[in-house]
């Protein structure tokens, strides 16, 4: 099958991921301005800040020495009692937008008594006091190998740790779960009550007692990458387990290639697969059956051919000519969209006197208008730069543009079958619908969770 005729279009991964103003009542034309708009700050670019040394201010004071570096520390006098503890946290609080997280200490010197110990305290911890023994911390202790979580009485969890020993502490999201390593093993985990912000977090408590910590500064002794796939072949093997009814993939797969009108890929994949998997039905309780999303499939086929191929006056005549309603109205967001477009291909190749004559008389209509004024300040901001592909509105001549144009013509197009009862079923295909509700029940598992864990976006796993 041809590339041209497979690619899907990128909006849907976008707008699958945006915001409830894209609601079920939304109309159609603001829709595709929307997901326009959100191609100019993608979404999923934001870098969480992590922990890289330790934090001199909020420590035990007297009771340890902390390297220059920040990264190692020591307990260099003989403690008298329990709160002569030297802990220190770190500098931030631990990311909790990925599946994991992990850090290491290694034990330079075990000192008197190897009372040393890692974990996770909250911002309030009592900086007198070993990981654990409070409430709203969990530690791992190298010298009984007990696990403490949140009160003075430890569990019985793994072996002790001393001298030239690496010892891991580690939150792993999708479980739920602190889990602790030693020597790049892992020794056990216990699920996380704790909700809210945590620091990485040491302890030393006898003399002479060293230890440097790695927040991956260097290379782990515990192997995460390999953890982090088992991990995410966990969540798969609970996914592969689920049955679906006969053939429903063929079926979504068919109704998404009818409704974006790839009518050349839907020709071939009938004829693939006839021998092997009988039609089906897709449920059509919401009154959008195949025959409706069938609907022009020649005529949306050839726009959208156009309109990807950069061919905007051939697009407009042709709508012109078939669909004179769409045009009806010269300020409508399909309008909009269409002479943006144009614009857009006339910068691209060059032609910026005849992209701004066009834009003297086409795009001046949209000036002030609060739907599309930014996107129009983009469209002109091309003009600016020798290398408009560079700059902040550089989005609009990806091939992501295009697609948003030709998405929103097929909608269009498909609003104008008289027999359509939901305007909605139009934008959407039924695989886009079941993507979105995917979606929805990754959010709502992530707020069950405190809002931790690893963020979903579509658009990365597609």
């Amino acid at each position: 099958m041809s590339s041209t005729t497979t690619t899907s279009p990128t909006t849907n991964s976008t707008a699958i991921n945006s915001n409830s103003k894209n609601g079920s009542n939304q109309d159609p034309g603001s829709y595709f301005i929307d997901v326009a708009r959100q191609y100019s700050s993608p979404i999923g670019g934001e870098t969480e800040l992590e922990p890289k040394e330790l934090n001199t201010l909020n420590s035990s004071g007297g009771f340890l020495v902390v390297s220059t570096d920040k990264l190692s520390v020591k307990y260099p006098s003989v403690n008298l009692h329990g709160h002569d503890v030297g802990v220190i946290q770190a500098d931030k609080p631990v990311p909790d937008k990925r599946l994991v997280y992990y850090f290491e200490i290694f034990v330079k010197n075990a000192g008197a008594k190897g009372q040393i110990a890692i974990g996770f305290t909250s911002q309030g911890f009592k900086m007198r006091r070993q990981p654990g023994w409070e409430t709203n911390s969990c530690g791992y202790h190298g010298d009984d190998g007990n696990l403490y979580n949140g009160h003075g009485k430890g569990e019985t969890f793994g072996p002790t740790f001393t001298t030239n020993d690496t010892v891991g502490a580690g939150i792993n999201y999708a479980s739920q779960e602190f889990f602790f390593t030693k020597n790049g093993a892992v020794v056990g985990g216990v699920y996380k009550e704790i909700k809210g912000p945590l620091f990485p977090t040491v302890a030393v408590h006898s003399q002479n007692e060293e230890i440097e910590v790695n927040f991956g500064q260097r290379e782990f002794a515990f192997d995460l990458k390999e953890y982090e796939r088992q991990e995410a072949m966990k969540q798969k093997s609970t996914i592969d387990k689920i049955s679906l009814p006969p053939n429903i993939s063929y079926g979504l797969v068919r109704s998404y290639l009818l409704h974006y009108g790839y009518e050349e890929t839907l020709n071939a994949f009938d004829v693939a697969s006839q021998s092997t998997i009988p039609p089906i039905c897709i449920a059509q309780e919401n009154g959008s059956g195949e025959q409706d999303i069938a609907y022009a499939l020649t005529h949306r086929k050839t726009l959208r051919q156009l309109i990807r191929n950069g061919e905007i006056d051939a697009a407009l005549s042709n709508l012109r000519d078939w669909y004179p309603q769409i045009m009806q109205d010269e300020k409508s967001a399909a309008c909009f969209l269409l002479h943006s477009q144009k614009f857009i291909e006339l910068v691209r190749v060059g032609a910026l006197g005849d992209a701004v004559t066009y834009g003297r008389i086409e795009l001046a209509k949209f000036f002030k208008l609060p739907l599309f004024d930014d996107l129009v300040r983009d469209c002109v901001a091309l003009l600016a730069y020798e290398q408009p592909q560079k700059c902040s509105a550089g989005y609009l001549l990806e091939d992501s543009q295009r697609e948003i144009v030709a998405d929103a013509v097929n909608a269009m197009i498909l609003l104008t079958d008289p027999n359509v009862k939901d305007s909605q079923s139009c934008l959407r295909s039924h695989l886009e619908r079941l993507l979105r509700q995917l979606t929805v029940c990754c959010l709502e598992r992530r707020s069950f969770n405190g809002d931790q864990g690893e963020v979903f976006h579509l658009h990365r796993v597609l």
